[in-house]
């Protein structure tokens, strides 16, 4: 029908132009920001699932930072456990040579000065052995460290993701072996000891158990640190596919979005062409009354 008041043709192709505008507006914010969604209106579901699945990979990222950390604690004072084995196992070899008759008094007490400085060493590492300026070990005497007490390691990105570590136990044990084992260990600088002059057979049975002792809590620790290994390499893996499922929900596929801009690009091109056309059906009208 041809009509001066109402141009139906005019009407559709501006409304086809205005979808047109939109897709392609769409398209091209797409391809400029890398992003499939930008907005809530793009996607509210996606969206809401890429910034849960974003959360939970941050939260993944600072627990591996945390298990790493963790672990060189553990491996600073496995260091420090392992020194103490050396010096035990040394302080042992003394005890057991100046057990044997063949050691005179004078052999005795060059052993026991070297002997003394290895308990005040012993005392200096348990007493001194620092993580980021945190003492670690403790001495049993009124110095305490992070191991003196249970531990909880934060290993993933919700609150219950946790593992406890206490061996609360083993170090009260240890450190009352080694306060046994040498007095210059509770009383450091002491020049009076006479663990290897006057007791040096006994002294061997308490270097042995000191030894063990240091060997248990050495395990523990061992055991704790290949666990938080394996829970960086877990999250490793968890956090690498969460960050692709993120992905194919937020990322535009470029090759996707340019066939939709250049299709939209076209239809914008014709329907402004029909526009034109469509104005021009009017003077049709005036043409019939002439």
């Amino acid at each position: 029908m041809l009509s001066l008041h109402t141009n139906n043709a005019a009407l559709s192709a501006q409304s086809s132009i205005s979808k047109t505008q939109g897709t392609l507006s769409t398209s091209m914010t797409r391809l400029s920001t890398g992003y499939r969604i930008n907005s809530a209106m793009d996607d509210a579901a996606g969206l809401q699932i890429a910034t849960r699945l974003k959360a939970q990979t941050a939260g993944m990222t600072v627990a591996m930072s945390n298990t790493q950390n963790s672990t060189s604690m553990l491996q600073t004072a496995m260091g420090a456990f392992n020194e103490v084995t050396n010096m035990l196992v040394r302080m042992k070899d003394l005890a057991t040579q100046a057990a044997d008759a063949s050691s005179s008094a004078n052999d005795k007490t060059a052993m026991q000065a070297e002997y003394n400085a290895l308990g005040q060493e012993l005392y200096n590492v348990m007493t001194n052995t620092t993580f980021g300026g945190t003492k670690l070990l403790g001495n049993g005497t009124g110095t305490t460290g992070t191991l003196s007490s249970a531990m909880t390691f934060q290993i993933g990105a919700s609150a219950s993701e946790t593992m406890g570590v206490d061996l609360t136990a083993g170090m009260a044990t240890l450190t009352a072996t080694l306060t046994g084992a040498t007095t210059n260990f509770s009383n450091a600088g002491s020049t009076t000891a006479t663990e290897l002059t006057a007791n040096a057979n006994a002294t061997i049975t308490k270097l042995a158990t000191a030894i063990d002792n240091v060997s248990t809590v050495n395990s523990a620790l061992g055991a704790a640190a290949n666990r938080l290994d394996h829970i960086n390499n877990n999250l490793a893996n968890i956090s690498s596919n969460t960050k692709a499922a993120t992905g194919r929900i937020m990322d535009t596929d470029f090759a996707t979005e340019s066939s939709s801009m250049t299709a939209s690009q076209m239809l914008l091109q014709a329907g402004t062409a029909m526009l034109k056309q469509s104005n021009s059906m009017s003077s049709m009208v005036m043409s019939l009354l002439q």
